[in-house]
C-alpha cells in the first residue's frame, strides 16, 4: 500500500490576505478585474526585465501586508521563488526586507510548494504568520529558456505563454478567511516527454499522480469540490489530464479548470495552448480563486499547481521533462 502523501492540517491556517499584479497581456484577459495592479510597462520602471521581476515581487508583498495592516516585522518567514537562475527575482526582492526567506523552485508549481510549506509550518506551531510569494516574467523566461526576443522565433502550436505576473498570499494561524485544510506533497513524475514546447503533456501525469494521492488518502471525491484547479497544463495538458483521470475512475469533468486557461482568452489573444509560468497560478490563486471563496461562491476548492522541471541545459542535452504537482485543499469550513 502506498504511503500517504496527504496531511490534514489542524489547526488549518487561514489565507489572511492576498495581492497580485499582472502586465499588459494580463490586463486584456478575462481575469483582469481580479488583479490589484496591472502594469503596461514591462520594465516596471527598472532598467532590465530581471529587475522588473524583483520589483513585481516586492510590490505584491508590500500590497498584501498593507491589506492585512501588517509590516514585514510581523512575518516569521517568506517562502518564495521564481523561474530565474538562482531565484534572483525573489532574493533581490527580499534583500532589503528583514524577514527570513526560504528560496524555492518547483517551476510553475512553485506557488503550490510555497503555500504547502507555509501552511505545514504554521499548522505545526513553528510559525504564526508567513508569506507565499512567486512570480514570472515573459521576457525573462524567453531569454532564459528559449530565444532572445529580438530573434523573433516562431512559437510552436503547443507552446504556452509565460505570464508576466506575481502573487503573494499571507497565511496566519488565526483569523478569518478561507483555510488550507489539507496538503498533498507531490512526487517527481517523468513519462518521457522531451519537447520543451509541450510542457502541458509533460506535467499532466504529475497532476494526476498527486490528485490521485489526495483522493486515495482522504474520504473526498471530486464531487465534493466546487472546482479542481490545476496549474498551467493549458489546453492540451488539461485534455490529457481529464482522459487519464477518467481511466482511473476520477471524473473531473464540469469541475476542472486550469490557471493557464483562465488567465487569457486563448483565441482573441493568440496564446496557443494557454498561460504558464510561476506567476500564472500565483496570480490566479491570489486574485480569482481566493475572491470566489471569500464571496462564498465556492465553498471548497482543490488547487493543484503543476511544474515542468526542465532547464536550458537539460533541453540542450535532450533530456526528458520531469513534472511535479502539489495539491492544497482550501475551504471556508474548518473541515
Amino acid at each position: 500500500m502506498a504511503k500517504p502523501q496527504t496531511v490534514r492540517l489542524s489547526p488549518a491556517p487561514v489565507v489572511a490576505a492576498c495581492a497580485n499584479l499582472g502586465g499588459k497581456h494580463e490586463s486584456h484577459g478575462p481575469l483582469h478585474a481580479f488583479f490589484d495592479r496591472l502594469e503596461p510597462d514591462a520594465y516596471f520602471g527598472k532598467k532590465t526585465y530581471e529587475q522588473a521581476e524583483a520589483a513585481m515581487q516586492a510590490a505584491v508583498l508590500a500590497a498584501a501586508l498593507e491589506k492585512a495592516a501588517l509590516g514585514p516585522e510581523d512575518l516569521d518567514c517568506v517562502f518564495g521563488g521564481d523561474l530565474l537562475n538562482q531565484c534572483i527575482g525573489t532574493t533581490f526582492a527580499l534583500r532589503n526586507v528583514p524577514v527570513p526567506l526560504y528560496g524555492l523552485y518547483s517551476a510553475c508549481a512553485t506557488m503550490g510548494e510555497a503555500l504547502s510549506l507555509a501552511a505545514l509550518m504554521i499548522s505545526a506551531g513553528f510559525l504564526d504568520r508567513a508569506a507565499a510569494l512567486t512570480s514570472s516574467h515573459f521576457c525573462c523566461a524567453e531569454r532564459q529558456y528559449r530565444m532572445p526576443l529580438p530573434y523573433g522565433s516562431q512559437r510552436h502550436p503547443t507552446a504556452q505563454w509565460t505570464a508576466t505576473a506575481a502573487g503573494c498570499a499571507l497565511l496566519a494561524r488565526e483569523g478569518t478567511g478561507p483555510r488550507i485544510t489539507h496538503v498533498t506533497r507531490g512526487r517527481v513524475v517523468d513519462k518521457g516527454v522531451a519537447d520543451p514546447n509541450n510542457m502541458g503533456a509533460a506535467m499532466a501525469p504529475a497532476a494526476l499522480d498527486t490528485l490521485r494521492a489526495f483522493f486515495r488518502d482522504t474520504a473526498y471525491t471530486p464531487a465534493d469540490f466546487d472546482r479542481i484547479i490545476t496549474g498551467d497544463l493549458g489546453k492540451l495538458g488539461s485534455r490529457i489530464l481529464l482522459e487519464l483521470a477518467g481511466r482511473e475512475g476520477l471524473d473531473f469533468a464540469g469541475r476542472h479548470s486550469d490557471c493557464g486557461l483562465l488567465l487569457y482568452d486563448l483565441e482573441r489573444q493568440d496564446m496557443h495552448c494557454g498561460g504558464s509560468g510561476a506567476g500564472c497560478s500565483a496570480a490566479v490563486f491570489c486574485g480569482y480563486i481566493v475572491s470566489m471563496l471569500q464571496k462564498r461562491r465556492w465553498n471548497r476548492v482543490l488547487f493543484a499547481p503543476t511544474g515542468a522541471l526542465l532547464s536550458p541545459t537539460s533541453t540542450l542535452q535532450e533530456e526528458s521533462i520531469p513534472g511535479i504537482c502539489h495539491v492544497l485543499c482550501i475551504s471556508n469550513e474548518r473541515e
